[in-house]
Parts: structure tokens; sequence; C-alpha cells
């Protein structure tokens, strides 16, 4: 089956799983339980809880027992999306409004609230349906106990990781990111930034990777070569994801993204495409940029001209390079292992995280 097929089938079931829980019958009142399936409902690429089910593929594993876990990878992302998009301050995601922008509307249209209230209700409510995906997200985890076929120690191992070591280094990436952006860039440097974007988004990709290899072989030892092997390529791919995911927040369609273009500018997200193009700008270049990045009230015409700066400066080619590095090292890891099956769809899933545009 090609990858892309196989993608789309992985998202369909993720997809009919979620729908069919009945814990998200205790989601309420209405506006909590719509808050919490807002991005659920709108799609998504679904490539996190693919990784989970390509890892146990790749150990022979029975891809339905995985199942649970791959639905708790995709609510687990899920909530942090919510969140990321409060921090960011961004008001679209997947083609519609974000959690808190919507929820912003319906207080500021159908409630009647006062405008600053109304922001406040679209914050409290994003805040909240986080909270919620993130609890159910453990709930899923604890479906794996449904089936003889996992080992309970292998699902206190997987709740422990998750909400432990991914959820500290994820909640560090993200604080780092924020920081970063006020840092002046003689404090940073490109490894400080790609540590950051490997807890940020590396994080999760591995524990999918290891999750998947994990349920397939039924084993707890993340030692286990297998489990190492496939843990160690995912969040190489992350990384890439990562990087490649900065460079369409540039210069990427927002159409095709669903998303604002340009918003990591105005943010003055510390990208690799930044970073590098400060570090070889000239006075004049580095004014510029630095007069745009940053600046929430930057205009659609001073964002064209940093992003064009930016390229021109070499940013995208060189984060471009370090995403084809990442997914190279990557491959080099799948060759300690030979026994791993299909070989070929993992190392085609990671060019497809570093060439897809959307």
């Amino acid at each position: 089956m090609k990858l892309m097929a196989l993608l789309t089938e992985y998202r369909e079931k993720i997809t009919s799983y979620l729908l069919s829980d009945t814990a998200k019958r205790d989601f309420k009142p209405c506006h909590m339980q719509e808050a919490a399936l807002h991005y659920l409902s709108k799609g998504g690429k679904s490539l996190r809880p693919a990784t989970v089910f390509l890892a146990c593929k790749a150990v022979g594993g029975d891809e339905e027992i995985a199942l649970p876990a791959a639905a708790a990878v995709e609510v687990y992302h899920t909530w942090t999306l919510i969140h990321d998009d409060i921090i960011d301050r961004d008001d679209r995601r997947r083609g519609h409004s974000t959690v808190h922008e919507e929820f912003y509307r319906r207080a500021l249209n159908e409630m009647g609230y006062p405008e600053e209230e109304a922001r406040h209700y679209g914050l409290s409510v994003g805040i909240l349906a986080g909270d919620i995906l993130q609890g159910w997200s453990v709930s899923l985890l604890g479906n794996l106990f449904h089936t003889d076929a996992v080992d309970p120690k292998l699902v206190t191992f997987l709740t422990n990781d998750l909400f432990g070591h991914v959820q500290n280094a994820l909640d560090e990436g993200q604080m780092l990111d924020i920081q970063y952006s006020k840092l002046p860039i003689d404090k940073l440097d490109i490894d400080r930034i790609i540590d950051m974007l490997e807890k940020k988004t590396g994080a999760l990709f591995r524990f999918a990777g290891l999750a998947g290899a994990m349920i397939g072989l039924n084993v707890s030892d993340p030692e286990h070569p297998a489990v190492r092997t496939l843990s160690e390529f995912a969040g190489k791919c992350g990384t890439a994801f990562q990087l490649r995911d900065d460079i369409l927040g540039l210069i990427g369609s927002e159409e095709i993204l669903g998303k604002p273009v340009g918003s990591d500018v105005r943010e003055g997200k510390m990208t690799v495409l930044l970073y590098h193009a400060l570090a070889n700008a000239n006075e004049k270049e580095r004014t510029v940029l630095m007069s745009t990045v940053g600046n929430v009230s930057a205009t659609p015409a001073e964002i064209t001209k940093a992003t064009d700066l930016i390229i021109k400066l070499g940013g995208v080619v060189r984060a471009q390079e370090l995403a084809e590095f990442y997914v190279a090292d990557a491959a080099l890891c799948l060759e300690r292992v030979p026994n791993l099956q299909h070989k070929e769809l993992l190392l085609e899933w990671a060019q497809y995280l570093i060439h897809r545009d959307s």
C-alpha cells in the first residue's frame, strides 16, 4: 500500500475510534464538549499516531492492538495545539478559528459579553479544553488494558513516560521557545535552538515510536534494541518535521496550511531560519528584520519584506538542509536492527515529513 493511502487509512481509523469512544459523553457543558472536539472534528494529518502504527508494524506487531495508544497520542497532541495557539495568539488552525478565538466570538456575538470579558472567556475555554483532552489521553492509554495482548507493566510504563518525561520535555521546549524570542542573537546558537525543537516537537514523536515498538513486541524495556532504535528514529524525524513546519510557517500557502503564514515573524519566534538570516545580515538588513520581528502590529507588507530578507539570506535553505540531515541521521538508526520490517516505508514516511507542503 502506498504511503499516502496508508496515512489516510490511519487517520480514518483514529477518527472513527475517537468518535466511538464513550468517554466524551462526560465532556460537559456543551461548550466544553464542542471546544474539546473542535480540532479533532476538523481533520489533521495524524502523523504522530501514524508513527505509533508504523513502529508497531516495523516489529511485526498487530496495529489494531496499538490503536488506543495511537488515539491517545493524537488527543495528547491536540491539547498541546490548543494551548500553543493561545500562547502564539494565533486565530486560525486547520482552516477554521482556533479554539480560543471561536469561543471569544461566541461569547461576543451569541452571549452578549463585553469585549474584554469575551476574550477572557475564549482563553478560559481554550485552557479548559486542553485540560479535558489531556485527561482523555490518559483514559485512552488505559484502554490498552482491555486486551490480554498488552502487559499491564507496559501500559504503566507508557503512561508514566508520557506524563512524566515527555510532558516535562515538551513544556521545557515551549518555555524556551517563548524565552528565545526575547533573547538577543548573541545569546543563542543553532545547537540551543535545535535542542528546543527536539523538546518541543521531537519528544512526542519519540514517544510515538517507542510506544508502537513496545506494544508490537509487548515489552516494557526502553533499552530493547528495536524499541530504542525506533524511538530514536522517530525523535530525529520529529525534529526534522518541526524544521519543515517552520519553513512552511514562513513561505507556505495559507490556503493549504489552514493557518496564518508569517505569524512566527510577528511573534518573534527564534527559528533556525531567522537565526541564520540574522547571523548573516549586514547592519542595514538586521535593522529591517529587527524592526519587524516580534512586532505584533507589523503590517503584511512589513512581514513580506522580512520574509524576503530571510529567504535572501539563506534561512530557508539552511533549515531545509538541517531537516534533511536529521532524516539522514534517523535512517542510519534503522541499520542497527537488521530484522526490522517495512524499512522502506519508514524511510518514505521520513522523506514525506520534510518535503510536505502542509
